[in-house]
């Protein structure tokens, strides 16, 4: 396990860039033009992102990214 400490407004920039990365991936899940191992893989990496996304983010905003993950299946 890594532990690392942030300043406030570093906290701020990380929920930035994850929920950018998130909404980017979703958008790609949401394409028809890619096929299934595309999917699969830019939908495993979600699950990773929305993990690291949980742990810094209010159960408000974390509601939005875990719809997410059921509209993906």
């Amino acid at each position: 396990m890594l532990g690392m400490m942030y300043t406030d407004k570093e906290c701020r920039e990380l929920d930035y860039l994850l929920r950018k990365e998130m909404d980017e991936m979703l958008l790609d899940l949401s394409d028809r033009r890619l096929d299934g191992p595309v999917k699969e893989a830019i939908s495993k990496r979600y699950k990773i992102i929305f993990r690291m996304y949980a742990r810094i983010a209010p159960p408000r905003e974390l509601s939005r990214y875990a719809t997410g993950l059921r509209q993906q299946r």
